[in-house]
Order: structure tokens, then C-alpha cells, then sequence
């Protein structure tokens, strides 16, 4: 299981979505109060999904098939969430001139899940071929 190499891409993306969310905030408010993503419902559920999804993708390390299933509804669902982040950053209220909010890191970590489910998939859909391949030869 962790020899193979989507499965540290996936341990990568639990890493990123379950983890590394609770410690880097999204943006800061205008009083500078770091808004995290547990303050939001929405955000919270869908990180809950994804980190699910990611968890569910590693242990079912024999079923490729679903797996890659899986990590597309991953891909998607972590796309959704960074399409609200986007939306809500760029409708951040009341920017004057001596309390501006700060974009944060953390509302670019779903593009770097995405990156590595991406990568996970990719070498899923080689071992596959691979085995595809070795049926083959029989």
C-alpha cells in the first residue's frame, strides 16, 4: 500500500484538506482576525467530504477502479470549494483605507489537493494499464 506512489500523493492531499486547514487561516477579516474555515458551515462540510473521500481512497488501495472514482469526485468537490473561496474573497466587505483584509494561503490549498489528486490518478491509471497489460500476456 505505501509503496505505491498515489498512495503518498493521496497522504499528501489528507494532509492538505484534514490537517494543515485547521492551522493556516483563509483571510483575514478587516479587524484582523484570521477567519479559519470551521467559522463557515459551508466550508466545513465540504472539507469534511473531501478529506473523507481522500480517506476512504487510501484504504480502498485494491480497488482501483474506485478509487479513481473516487479521487474525481474529490477533484470535484475541492474545485466547488475553491470556487467559493474565490467568490468570497473577492466579495469581502468594506475594504477602506485603514482596515484592508488579507487574502491568506489557505484558500489556495484546494488547488494543491487538486494538483495531487490529479497526480494520484495519473498513477492509478498506469498500475491499471500495467495490469491490463500482464492480463495480456496470459
Amino acid at each position: 500500500m505505501l509503496q505505491r506512489i498515489q498512495t503518498v500523493y493521496l497522504i499528501l492531499t489528507f494532509v492538505i484538506t484534514g490537517v494543515l486547514m485547521f492551522f493556516i487561516p483563509l483571510w483575514s477579516l478587516n479587524n484582523s482576525k484570521p477567519f479559519y474555515f470551521m467559522q463557515d458551515q459551508v466550508y466545513t462540510v465540504l472539507l469534511g467530504l473531501s478529506t473523507m473521500l481522500t480517506i476512504i481512497s487510501i484504504i480502498s488501495y485494491k480497488k482501483r477502479q474506485n478509487q479513481f472514482v473516487m479521487n474525481r469526485l474529490n477533484i470535484i468537490l475541492n474545485l466547488i470549494l475553491l470556487g467559493l473561496f474565490v467568490y468570497r474573497s473577492l466579495n469581502l466587505s468594506g475594504e477602506t483605507v485603514n482596515a484592508v483584509s488579507e487574502k491568506g494561503i489557505g484558500m489556495f490549498l484546494p488547488i494543491v489537493a487538486i494538483v495531487l489528486l490529479v497526480l494520484a490518478n495519473k498513477a492509478i491509471k498506469k498500475d491499471e494499464d500495467l495490469v491490463k497489460s500482464v492480463d495480456r500476456l496470459r
